[in-house]
């Protein structure tokens, strides 16, 4: 299926609150909860940029970081605590880990582009998109090529983020053959890459995405002259924290999704 016709593109021009995004000066402490979920939602985000991990009785989390130490009031990794032990532990002093069951049901109008974070997420995350009946609302992607790989071989119907390897074969135009292998649809990546002495996204790489029926999504804009930039290169996704210039700047290009 060719990447603008699948339900999850639907719509146009897809606008992501990175880790829900923030509103707030005080929103940025409490990424990736149910808190700042809401506030994009409200601001009328339909995409939403999240991460996942597993916990040692098998639960999926929301969460950036394999550890608790840097947004959390508690220190340890996520997968030595059970979902029991993670009740009392607050992101932003206030807000309380989130699994991602429950964000599903929490906003059933929005679509979520999912990075798993650890290895055991991956079974997880298939049979919670099962579950709920979410197929068409979930894209996944990882740094992981191993991850990418078992995912899609659980659940081959849900959409898919390009693999490392493969944004970068589409990124340095190492040949038409090799750049078609690689599965996933959404082609995201950031405008510059540590080590890489190029730019990512570029006018050819956009085309060449699109030639084989790929989107590009870029991540994490949150200067408007960058975002308009962007947009004028072709991309079809922005991933910003700032939520409220994203939304500015796409609805002065008319590129904002008014829910009819």
């Amino acid at each position: 299926m060719p990447a603008p016709d699948h339900p999850y593109l639907a719509g146009g021009f897809a606008a992501f609150a990175h880790r829900g995004g923030w509103v707030e000066p005080e929103d940025q402490a409490k990424e990736n909860t149910l808190h700042a979920f809401g506030r994009a939602v409200a601001l009328g985000y339909r995409h939403i940029e999240t991460d996942v991990c597993a916990t040692a009785d098998g639960e999926l989390v929301v969460l950036h970081d394999r550890t608790l130490d840097r947004v959390s009031d508690a220190t340890g990794e996520v997968g030595q605590r059970t979902w029991a032990e993670l009740a009392d532990v607050r992101v932003g002093g206030t807000e309380p880990i989130p699994r991602f069951g429950d964000a599903l049901e929490e906003f059933p109008g929005t679509r979520f582009n999912v990075d798993l974070k650890d290895d055991p997420s991956v079974p997880l995350l298939a049979e919670i998109i099962e579950r709920h009946g979410a197929h068409d609302r979930v894209c996944v992607a990882s740094f992981s090529e191993s991850r990418l790989q078992a995912f899609r071989r659980l659940a081959p119907d849900v959409l898919t983020a390009a693999s490392t390897l493969g944004a970068g074969w589409i990124t340095s135009a190492v040949g038409p053959r090799r750049w078609r292998q690689d599965p996933g649809v959404a082609v995201q990546i950031p405008v510059w890459y540590p080590g890489i002495p190029y730019p990512l996204v570029r006018r050819d790489v956009v085309r060449r995405a699109h030639a084989t029926g790929r989107v590009v999504h870029v991540w994490t804009v949150n200067d408007a002259a960058e975002m308009h930039r962007l947009i004028d290169l072709g991309v079809d996704g922005l991933v910003s924290d700032d939520i409220t210039t994203l939304k500015r700047v796409l609805v002065e290009r008319g590129l904002w999704e008014v829910e009819s």
